[in-house]
């Protein structure tokens, strides 16, 4: 029997689809991409048109090779590759690799995978979409341009390997100048007036000073609070209005991309990579016993918040039965599209809301559950019906100077809120009977005082959003931004919040001089809306890839020559000596970090580790000279003071035993080969105990496993966990 060739991208996806589309059907992987630009040279015929050299990637001979036995088998190719622009640029590469066959090749694309989603895409294939190709195409280029022709700038500055990508380097950009706000930022004091106040039955309720003679208070000192309190309170306080309305509150839209990667790092505490790679895990099929593989969320790189009207009837007839008539709310919702989306497919959601979180439970992983009962949770709410308060606000008089005001709220009816089940219950804030002309007394009144604070950090989430919101990068960037800024240690992450790095604020301080037009916002954003406008086929992709080539072409040009000017912007005087010649030693930057090294190079070649030496309080076995911690490529360690006469070292640990039975090792601090810390043990290779988290040496309460962690999150601070059995311990 003559079969078909179903190719996808990854093998998890096409066993799923294997399973609905059965016999007659071969489906195969072509794990990503199979052509792409070389590694080792531009690859970009910038004369010629900018066109690309596409060569095989790396590893993948084997795959094509299987994947053109098949076509030799099949009557029909049909490429089923995601269906954004890098999906439809896959499918691309695979045509002209396998058009060889001559038979027919075609293009399927479906939002979810179902039996029902699959079948219809099979039913109804069609020819590459060009346009999407070209936008991907040009979108390639433009960062190939941008990375391989900036980074070597950066090379001669710092060292080989440093990148200066065309998306990546704004959003280093972003936190490196809220960096420098939060430097500049200057605290202003101010105060504030509040406390409780009391009917005459003795009802208490809270109150707030709003307005002094009209006007918005300004309390600039402990003097000026004290003096407005006392005349308060030599006041007679009265209530002068009260009024009382409904207010509804709406739930949000269902996810797209971004939205839910800054949700689940505010909810769950996952890295947006993370995030991408649970949904992806989900979209593509989930083992469900009897069931087989099924895909559980629809396509999750989306920047729309449309919902098919399959979908809506069915999320609607699920919360009607769940939770009666009234739950779903009238009509079809119609949400604001964010700038610069393409809104070319459904936002993410559930592709069967009747398969119920507490039913996955068993199929699914920790992490897949917490990232599905997001998704699922998030898609009911956004077709329930808003939440209803009722509201009293109540305006109170101190004389005719001062206006106090007061507020309550009453959840009426809980709407949405009765899905979003995860939220902190919302507390009501009651208000007594009030009535116009009521007098109230004070029980107490107090002046607080306050200073303005810095804006905050960026935050994961919060540069998705500012990214969003400026319009540059798509959903299926944002990952990898964050990615690359932290991979490349220009950012760090401590708890929650982005910290640039020494070498970050550097490398940016070395693009905003020479290359502070092209990694402006606005002509990276210009740059995203001429690639959509690619793909609708509205503008030749050449031309855009020109038109932002050309002003690149003008800030190299300004730099030729410029060598040593270049190299003095990173490069500071110290105090320090060169050991062999006498010069004032400078720091320079390595892929180790920053260390000292003569001037005078290559006439002399002095060069020492920059750190703070810290003694310690013991000799050297070897020579007796004193001991000293240093920083090395693998992280701190213990050297002798008279290195390199004397080249004694030692590991630093923590003093704690190694926890692996039978071992008499010691926990050291040590570096993984990307420069993150993590713990071992001294006795490696002999004993391979390792763990990204710090041990502790405690006994665990629960297990009694001596090999407690610690743990850091922004919702949970610093605390202990169990490795074995998962036990948590907080202060």
């Amino acid at each position: 029997m003559d079969q078909v060739l179903v190719v996808v991208e990854s093998p998890a996806k096409a066993r799923t689809i294997k399973k609905y589309l059965g016999k007659g059907y071969s489906v195969k992987a072509s794990v990503g991409h199979i052509r792409d630009l070389p590694e080792r040279e531009m690859g970009i015929a910038i004369e010629d048109g900018f066109a690309p050299k596409y060569v095989a990637v790396k590893g993948k001979a084997k795959i094509v090779t299987e994947l053109r036995r098949e076509a030799a088998k099949s009557v029909m190719i049909l490429l089923a590759t995601d269906m954004d622009r890098e999906g439809e640029a896959i499918a691309w590469h695979l045509k002209e690799v396998l058009g060889k066959t001559k038979i027919p090749i075609r293009r399927i694309i479906f939002n979810e995978i179902t039996q029902k989603a699959i079948q219809e895409a099979v039913a109804s294939p069609r020819d590459i979409d060009l346009d999407k190709v070209n936008a991907q195409q040009a979108r390639r280029i433009l960062d190939r341009l941008f990375g391989y022709l900036i980074s070597p700038v950066l090379w001669k500055i710092f060292y080989r390997g440093l990148s200066a990508g065309r998306v990546q380097s704004v959003g280093l950009r972003l936190i490196c100048e809220r960096e420098r706000e939060i430097r500049a930022f200057v605290p202003a004091e101010y105060w504030t007036i509040e406390g409780m106040l009391a009917t005459g039955r003795g009802e208490e309720f809270a109150t707030k000073l709003l307005r002094i003679d009209g006007r918005k208070p300004e309390i600039t000192g402990k003097s000026g609070a004290d003096e407005i309190l006392e005349s308060i309170k030599r006041e007679t306080l009265s209530v002068r209005e009260v009024s009382e309305k409904e207010k509804l509150r709406n739930a949000q839209p269902p996810f797209i991309t971004s939205t839910l990667q800054r949700e689940a790092a505010g909810r769950l505490g996952f890295s947006a990579k993370k995030t991408m790679l649970i949904a992806q895990q989900l979209y593509e099929g989930v083992d469900l016993g009897s069931e087989g593989a099924v895909g559980l969320i629809s396509y999750m790189r989306t920047d729309s918040t449309r919902l098919s009207a399959e979908a809506h009837a069915q999320g609607t007839a699920y919360l009607r039965e769940t939770f009666g008539a009234d739950m779903p709310a009238t009509g079809r919702k119609v949400y604001k599209k964010t700038k610069g989306s393409q809104d070319a497919h459904e936002a993410i959601r559930p592709t069967d809301c009747y398969r119920t979180p507490d039913s996955m439970k068993q199929h699914l992983g920790k992490d897949q559950l917490s990232l599905y009962w997001l998704i699922w949770q998030r898609f009911l709410a956004s077709l329930a019906a808003p939440a209803v308060y009722r509201v009293v606000e109540a305006d109170i008089m101190a004389g005719d100077r001062y206006l106090m005001r007061s507020n309550g709220r009453t959840l009426v009816k809980p709407g949405f809120l009765a899905i979003m089940q995860d939220q902190k219950a919302e507390q009501d804030e009651m208000l007594p009977a009030l009535a116009p002309g009521d007098p109230v007394a004070i029980r107490s009144l107090d002046a607080s005082q306050h200073f303005t604070e810095p804006p905050p950090r960026y935050t994961e989430a919060s540069l998705i959003k500012e990214l969003e919101d400026k319009g540059i990068g798509r959903p299926s960037t944002y990952a990898s931004i964050l990615g690359v800024i932290q991979a490349r240690d220009y950012v760090n992450k401590k708890a929650s919040a982005l910290f640039p790095t020494e070498l970050g604020e550097k490398v940016w301080g070395t693009l905003e001089s020479y290359f502070r037009d092209v990694f402006e916002v606005d002509f990276t954003a210009r740059m995203e809306m001429e690639l959509d406008k690619v793909e609708e086929g509205k503008d030749d992709w050449r031309a855009v890839v020109k038109l932002f080539y050309d002003p690149l072409t003008v800030d190299l040009d300004a730099i030729q020559g410029k060598g040593a000017e270049l190299k003095k912007l990173v490069q500071e005087e110290t105090k320090e000596i060169c050991a062999n010649c006498g010069k004032s030693l400078v720091k320079k930057w390595g892929k180790n970090g920053p260390f000292l090294a003569c001037p005078g190079f290559p006439e002399c070649r002095f060069t020492r580790p920059l750190e703070e030496v810290e003694a310690i309080d013991r000799k050297c076995p070897q020579c007796g000279g004193g001991l000293v911690h240093r920083t090395g490529r693998f992280g701190r360690f213990i050297a002798c003071q008279k290195y390199p006469v004397c080249k004694y070292t030692e590991a630093v640990t923590l003093g704690i035993p190694c926890p692996t039975k039978g071992c008499s090792g010691q926990i050291s601090e040590k570096r993984s080969r990307r420069g993150r810390l993590f713990y071992g043990c001294t006795m490696y290779p002999k004993c391979t105990f390792a763990s990204w988290d710090k041990p502790t040496g405690q006994l665990c309460p629960s297990c009694s496993n001596a090999n407690l962690v610690e743990k850091n999150s922004a919702k949970k601070g610093t605390y202990l966990k169990c490795p074995s059995c998962r036990h948590e311990v907080t202060s």
